[in-house]
């Protein structure tokens, strides 16, 4: 039988357990526990059909219930019905669904993503237009190496150009189906980075087309483009696929909605006489057209939050102009969150306009109020979160069953910080943890390498941080040098003049990398930038340490000037560092930078935990679209974080970050708690954070208020935040002089231990550079491989200041805590670095400690 055969009243179709449309009663089985409007969703026929799905209503149940409905009453065929959604994942899921539904009855349907979908169908028809069936597709990182290749060879890194900010214009350009000469028709003629650009841009399509080779972005553009200039081949996927559902149609950039547009096209009569097979008389309408396919599509434009992606919402709100004579049906019943939950996310997505009207409800009650917080600082913000977190877990709450969102990744520092103290498996989402980005490695490798000038880590990295030059023959040259004179890794620098393998330009970069270093540590040790000063040496704050470095390297301002967002949130990931160092000289005045590299290592280090319970999950509430969770945590819902500055000034960028909100809200099945700070540590400095307009959207009575912005202002921000610290007892996150008792001078020594660390004199490096570069490589492998075998942060700080991998504990000790005081041990649990002491204390009731970091000591 053809494929594109249509059925006979009556024909047979699909295996065994495709038969029988409906059960003994005449009720059709298909149907059963389908509320009203989910009812109508599956069986509704007719040109065009919107689903507006609201969060948590069923969507996947009502499309694979619809698609199932289509083929057991016999309206299509399996391999007339196009199933297109946005990942592998979801695709698999609808399959698998159906199959479920259906049985072998549902072989020959596609579901697919857009992208898999345009795949087949280009392999198919490639050498219609030049290309064979074999191209090649060319991934992320396959474009961003040719891009590298063209911007070098055009010297287009001197206008800022870079494979990221390149890569995303003609990304966004092919989405919108512009080409190089589109761009280039319209661009400003007078400005050198648009000409530049164009040129990029065309050598670019050049060298793909000479690779016959599709990027990601052409596999749609391509199929657009193919439909529009050969008809012929359009109707022949116009005619087979009869049933085209669309999920998540929201989310559809312009290529897609045009490849939409392009399938549910009338098949001109001029068309239809060159099918194979030929039509017959009951495909066409009295014109002698083949009409469209059946169009439906699933979506919630209050869950439209990929406008940087490409998204257009206009593609799910002007659906009714866009198909005339759609059908609506708004699914509105929600099976995941309580009404509280419901009724503020109602409340808070109602201010937005561009949107179809609904109202979520439920059947199963009211449930928990929604808990807001309000700390004084985001440290204080993060201490709330993980005792709330700790505290739904004695309750019995899976860790997996718990979420907390942030707006951007630079906010994870503050709560990663106290999950680790609290003992609290966690992994982030979509993301790295924050010690372990490459753009604060690279920062901290500075810091360390000024404390301890013999780390050959630290200093390796740093050489590189930002790109200067100075390449693995330089490198090694120098560490050899710096072997054989047994001096520091900063003195060979400034000695770099001896060294003659090295060229005259290169050694000017290293004696001024090698200048700032020194300037650097003496300002550590309390010299100042220069050492002019007779007073008695006192350390400088870290911040300010730190900040000289990223200053005098302009590594914000380079990452800046790449014009790419990813860059951007490297920048304030560094900020944010800043924001760590400030932090630390408010609570540790004049400790000095040993202390905090330290502390960091410490917090760093720190293993992943297990729990049975699984991990609580850190993301943006941007990973968050999809999930769900029995709680969720949004934290920083502060004006200038959710909605976020940037969006300020774009059009439409607050209705986007309202319906973020949305999304985050409606993630929560039983509690919902939002938190923020009445001050908060940006760019390193300490702002006042308003509380943002979205809480003031929320019903009033929907909040349980443990502290609320009022309370926090009333006591004028000196009070702890936490809920169990005593009032009046000064900073509940350690006082001063809680955290002078608990530091302990690190037992860093330069140049005296580890064999690697050593100033020893030994032979110097062979005249063969090969040899010098062997020589330098097996040293960096051993200091790493002793670093790995003591653990912790990529650093020779050491971690005595509070590491008690040592330290026995029975049921029944008694310990002391530099915060908490005195307590006895109720068990341990765990092993070896992942041991946690459950404790009880005097003052302050149950704790969970991670005994490693904990700052704790037995008592006689």
């Amino acid at each position: 039988m053809s494929e594109f055969e249509l059925l006979e009243p009556g024909a047979p179709f699909g295996g065994p357990s495709a038969g029988g449309a409906g059960a003994a009663d005449g009720r059709d089985p298909l149907l059963d526990g389908l509320n009203p409007a989910q009812e109508r969703a599956v069986v509704s026929r007719g040109p065009a059909l919107l689903i507006v799905a609201g969060a948590g209503s069923g969507k996947t149940r009502v499309l694979t219930h619809r698609i199932a409905h289509l083929i057991r009453n016999k309206e299509a065929w399996p391999s007339q019905i196009l199933a297109i959604t946005f990942t592998n994942k979801a695709a698999a899921e609808m399959r698998e669904r159906i199959e479920g539904l259906l049985g072998e009855g549902a072989q020959g349907m596609w579901v697919s993503t857009f992208h898999s979908a345009c795949v087949r169908i280009l392999r198919r028809e490639a050498e219609r237009f030049g290309y064979v069936s074999g191209f090649t597709i060319y991934d992320s990182a396959d474009s961003r190496a040719l891009l590298k290749r063209i911007i070098k060879e055009l010297d287009a890194d001197t206008y800022g150009f870079t494979p990221a900010n390149a890569g995303s214009k003609i990304s966004k350009l092919k989405n919108e189906l512009s080409d190089a000469d589109d761009y280039a028709a319209t661009m400003n003629e007078s400005d050198p980075r648009d000409r530049l650009f164009v040129e990029i841009f065309k050598m670019y399509e050049q060298e793909l087309r000479r690779a016959n080779a599709f990027d990601f972005d052409d596999l749609i553009g391509q199929t657009v483009q193919l439909f529009r200039a050969h008809p012929d081949i359009a109707a022949v996927y116009q005619r087979r696929f009869r049933h085209i559902l669309v999920d998540e149609y929201q989310d559809t950039n312009h290529a897609q909605y045009s490849l939409i547009r392009e399938l549910t096209r009338h098949i001109e009569p001029e068309e239809v006489s060159r099918l194979v097979p030929p039509a017959r008389a009951r495909e066409l309408d009295a014109s002698g057209r083949i009409p469209p396919a059946s169009l439906t599509v699933v979506g919630d434009s209050d869950q439209s939050i990929y406008a940087f992606r490409g998204a257009d919402i206009r593609n799910i709100v002007e659906f009714e102009r866009d198909f005339r004579g759609a059908e609506v049906v708004k699914l509105e019943q929600n099976y995941r969150s309580t009404q509280n939950i419901l009724s503020a996310a109602n409340a808070v997505i109602g201010n937005n306009f561009d949107r179809q009207e609904k109202n979520l409800f439920t059947t199963e009650g009211d449930g928990a109020k929604i808990v807001g917080f309000t700390g004084y600082s985001q440290h204080d913000e993060a201490r709330f979160v993980a005792e709330e977190i700790e505290e739904l877990h004695r309750g019995g709450m899976a860790y997996g069953d718990v979420a907390v969102f942030y707006r951007t990744n630079s906010q994870t520092r503050a709560l990663e910080e106290l999950l680790i103290r609290s003992a609290i498996p966690y992994r982030v989402l979509g993301g790295t943890k924050f010690y372990e980005r490459a753009e604060i490695k690279d920062a901290m490798a500075y810091l360390t390498s000024i404390a301890n000038p013999y780390d050959p880590i630290a200093w390796s990295r740093l050489l590189g941080a930002p790109k200067r030059g100075i390449g693995p023959m330089a490198e090694a040259h120098l560490a050899n040098f710096q072997e054989a004179q047994g001096i520091s890794f900063h003195d060979a620098m400034l000695r770099v003049d001896e060294i003659a393998a090295i060229g005259p330009k290169l050694r000017g970069t290293v004696r001024q990398l090698a200048e700032l270093l020194t300037r650097a540590a003496r300002m550590a040790a309390g010299g100042g930038a220069t050492d002019d000063s007779a007073e008695e040496a006192k350390p400088a704050p870290v911040g300010d340490v730190l900040k000289l470095i990223l200053d005098e390297t302009e590594m914000i301002e380079k990452l800046r000037a790449k014009r790419d967002p990813q860059d951007d949130a490297r920048a304030e990931n560094l900020e944010e560092l800043i924001a760590v160092a400030r932090e630390f000289d408010a609570k540790q005045p004049g400790a000095g930078l040993i202390a905090f590299l330290t502390e960091v290592s410490l917090v760093a280090a720190a293993d992943d935990l297990d729990d049975t319970s699984g991990t609580v999950s850190l993301m943006t509430m941007h990973t968050a679209k999809g999930l769900e969770f029995k709680a969720v945590f949004i934290t920083g819902v502060e004006e200038g974080l959710l909605p976020h500055q940037m969006s300020v000034d774009e059009v439409g960028g607050i209705s986007e970050e309202r319906r973020l909100m949305y999304v985050g809200i409606t993630r929560a099945r039983e509690q919902l708690y939002l938190t923020l700070a009445s001050t908060r540590a940006t760019f390193g400095d300490v702002s006042v954070a308003m509380p943002s307009r979205f809480l003031q959207e929320i019903p009033e009575g929907l909040i349980d208020w443990r502290q609320s912005p009022g309370e926090v202002t009333g006591r004028g921000g000196t009070e702890s935040r936490a809920l169990n610290a005593p009032r009046g007892s000064g900073s509940g996150y350690g006082s001063g002089a809680a955290r002078a008792r608990g530091r302990v001078e690190s037992s860093v020594s330069f140049g005296t231990s580890g064999g690697y660390g050593s100033a020893a004199v030994s032979e110097p490096a062979s005249g063969n550079m090969q040899s010098a570069l062997d020589k330098w490589r097996e040293r960096k492998r051993q200091a790493k491989a002793a670093q790995a075998a003591g653990g912790g942060f990529p650093n020779m700080i050491g971690g005595a200041a509070r590491d008690n991998g040592d330290l026995e504990l029975a049921s029944g000790d008694r310990i002391r805590h530099d915060e908490y005081g005195e307590g006895r041990v109720t068990s341990i649990t765990g092993a070896g670095s992942k041991r946690i002491a459950h404790v009880v204390f005097d003052a302050v009731g149950e704790r969970k400690l991670l005994v490693k970091l904990a700052p704790i000591a037995k008592v006689d």
